[in-house]
């Protein structure tokens, strides 16, 4: 199973990558894709993506094909073969 993962603005930097593809052996939800991806890329990602008390900063959003996890399960939406998920920061503007 294949999964792309798009990174925006900071993750972009401390990832060095606008896309991952991440191959999995099986299906996974997204709070199981973002662990995988706290181990993959380190501490600087860790920390931008968690708060001191281990919650994901309540700034992000992740979205599962174009469509935000908070209109579909959350953080236990499952990812299915093919599956685009977007990482992104808060949207500023003036």
């Amino acid at each position: 199973m294949k999964v792309e993962v798009k990174f925006f603005t900071s993750l972009r930097e401390i990832t060095g990558k606008k896309v991952d593809e991440i191959q999995l052996q099986n299906t996974i939800t997204i709070d199981e894709l973002v662990t995988l991806l706290c181990e993959k890329y380190g501490k600087e990602f860790r920390e931008y993506i968690y708060n001191k008390k281990g919650n994901v900063q309540e700034f992000l959003s992740f979205l599962v094909n174009g469509k935000n996890i908070n209109n579909i399960q959350g953080f236990d939406t499952t990812l299915q073969n093919g599956d685009t998920v977007a990482i992104l920061p808060p949207v500023g503007g003036g």
